[in-house]
């Protein structure tokens, strides 16, 4: 069983985050703001029973433009979007996702079941499901008595 648990410990800077976008917001800057954004999807990973769950968003991609891919301990998403045909970049009135290709390396901490690792993408919702390996479950040790 885990012990720590990384969307908890992230909490605090998305507050942070947030709490900095709305100081900025309030201030006039005579020059505009620069905010570097993530180029790969952010995850969410769920702990299901005898397995793990990853999940990521990715609107408008299709099933022949991702890879996925676990190896050693290390699940690898890649990926690419790219710009609508015959629309010229200074057209774009508001550009939020990123265009052009990506590449996200997750360490599992778990034990795998490589060859039953699997991965479907509907709807622009990506799941890859991880087995744990036997080893990785928890095993109940029952306790003999001495007297």
């Amino acid at each position: 069983m885990a012990i720590f648990h990384w969307g908890q410990a992230w909490d605090q800077f998305r507050d942070l985050e947030r709490q900095v976008d709305h100081l900025l917001a309030t201030i006039r800057f005579p020059f505009p703001v620069i905010r570097v954004e993530r180029h790969y999807p952010a995850v969410n990973i769920y702990d299901v029973a005898d397995k793990l769950l990853v999940t990521a968003e990715l609107p408008g991609l299709s099933a022949e433009a991702l890879e996925v891919t676990y190896s050693q301990g290390i699940l690898t998403l890649k990926g690419g979007r790219q710009a609508p045909v015959g629309v010229p970049d200074e057209k774009f009135r508001r550009h939020e996702r990123f265009l052009g290709t990506w590449q996200r390396a997750i360490p599992i901490n778990e034990r795998i079941k490589e060859e039953l690792v699997s991965a479907t993408l509907n709807d622009g919702l990506l799941q890859v499901w991880l087995p744990k390996a036997d080893e990785a479950l928890p095993r109940q040790i029952p306790v003999d008595s001495m007297g």
